[in-house]
């Protein structure tokens, strides 16, 4: 499971990226498009989430493996 979230992470950094250079390009457009300015929210929100997942695991195992052994 470790090894897919990383993966996710990734590819959702990757999906973040292009949808920033896009709108970069459609907001310097002559009559820019508002709306693009919103696509980057969702891929960022997944690196939230994803991130602090991954931020947090080896506190939460190394906080279950002292309580196992205690």
């Amino acid at each position: 499971m470790n090894k897919w979230i990383r993966q996710f992470h990734r590819w959702v950094a990757v999906a973040f990226t292009v949808t920033v250079l896009a709108t970069v390009v459609a907001l310097a457009q002559e009559e820019p498009l508002l709306w693009v300015s919103y696509t980057p929210l969702l891929p960022l929100a997944l690196l939230f989430f994803s991130g602090a997942y991954l931020f947090a695991r080896p506190y939460l195992v190394k906080r279950r493996t002292a309580a196992t052994r205690a």
